[in-house]
């Protein structure tokens, strides 16, 4: 319930206030206080406008306190603050305002995802690779400039939103991804941090319907959660895209995003989030898992590599290849990812299998264990530590 609301909560406070830090403390204030009433009380019926409810009243207690706040609590009295009145706008605007040019990529990313998500400092830096210290500075830091520039909380104009297009689906991107397969905690995926992403990937749409990438990440999003269902059995652990039942995939959902892909291949602008729609719908489209067409998908990879080369790109090209020409050449272009993917686990994972297609099974065993090590999704590790056997 927490991460459901924060990112609401935030971006309504950011909206009457004007004030990240502030807004940000006020929302940690409110959810101490649920994690005190809550267990004793009940949750509310309404948790949203309850959280709201609390930060807005210790918003005014603390102004009261400090004379230098006169001006904010006149500027919270006279706004109109609800959780659901306009909140995707109030969402938007948090969006554009952490993904202001000003801003750097790196720092435009944290900022939002913190913001927006309400992913923690350390689910972010596993996102990039990168240590809980590096991502604390970039948002302060992001933080610190949009007061100084005084950037604006607002959606731009439509001839600017082009300028942040690109940084505002990669914002969309990582937050449907940590919630479709989880990278920290104790649970395997948080299908509603990805039904969110997808929800406000559909309000950019909205905004901007003539821009192909923005549908093609629409449709890639609605790809993936047509599978969702299928992608966990009855006790929580993850089933293979080849094991899972294609009868509980949401066709309706399938046939939606098979629209907006073809919407946006009629604007003739190629992308990298419409290459990877395309191979999903490869995969959506195949009755059986026999029934994939690999070659296709191999040419999709290599498109994808003309656009975004880089090593996690050429590593699913890979998997791809290994069901088109065999294991050994699979192989051979996986090893050659060695330097730049020692520590992604699905580079060993990967590995693993086509290791055991060549009857190598103590190599196999190795790199699934190497795999298992980086890895702290438990559903993952789960997966990892069966087919060690």
């Amino acid at each position: 319930m927490f991460r459901k609301e924060t990112g609401r909560l935030t971006a309504a406070l950011v909206r009457a206030l004007g004030d990240f830090d502030l807004a940000e403390e006020l929302v940690q204030e409110a959810l101490l206080e649920a994690v005190e009433h809550w267990p004793k009380d009940g949750i509310p019926e309404k948790p949203g406008a309850w959280l709201l409810t609390t930060a807005r009243r210790k918003a005014v207690d603390q102004f009261r306190r400090q004379a230098r706040y006169r001006d904010k609590l006149m500027q919270l009295e006279r706004a109109v603050m609800t959780v659901d009145a306009a909140e995707g706008d109030d969402r938007l605007r948090l969006i554009f305002t952490c993904c202001h040019p000003a801003l750097s990529r790196e720092a435009q990313v944290a900022l939002t995802l913190r913001a927006v998500a309400g992913l923690t400092t350390a689910e972010i830096a596993r996102a990039y690779i990168t240590s809980e210290a590096t991502i604390a500075q970039r948002i302060v830091r992001a933080k610190r400039k949009i007061v100084d520039a005084k950037i604006p909380y607002r959606v731009p104009a439509e001839h600017d939103m082009g300028e942040r297009l690109e940084e505002v689906l990669a914002v969309l991107y990582l937050m449907f991804n940590e919630g479709y397969l989880s990278t920290t905690g104790d649970r395997a995926s948080r299908r509603d941090l990805a039904e969110d992403a997808a929800w406000l990937a559909g309000l950019m749409v909205r905004l901007m319907p003539e821009e192909p990438e923005a549908l093609g990440l629409l449709a890639l999003m609605r790809l993936h959660l047509a599978r969702a269902d299928s992608r966990f059995d009855m006790d929580g652990d993850l089933v293979l895209l080849q094991d899972q039942d294609r009868r509980r995939w949401d066709q309706e959902r399938i046939a939606s995003a098979m629209v907006v892909l073809r919407r946006a291949a009629t604007l003739r602008r190629s992308g990298p989030y419409q290459l990877q729609a395309a191979i999903a719908a490869c995969h959506a489209e195949a009755k059986t898992w026999q029934e994939t067409d690999w070659r296709q998908i191999v040419a999709l990879y290599d498109a994808l590599l003309d656009l975004m080369p880089s090593p996690v790109v050429q590593l699913n090209r890979a998997i791809a290849r290994r069901y088109l020409d065999g294991a050994p050449k699979a192989l051979a272009d996986v090893d050659r990812l060695a330097e730049a993917l020692d520590g992604y686990y699905l580079f060993h994972a990967a590995r693993a299998e086509m290791l055991r297609d060549l009857g190598r099974d103590a190599d196999a065993r190795l790199a699934l264990r190497r795999a298992r090590d980086l890895t702290d999704n438990p559903a993952e590790r789960a997966l990892l530590e069966r087919r060690m056997g």
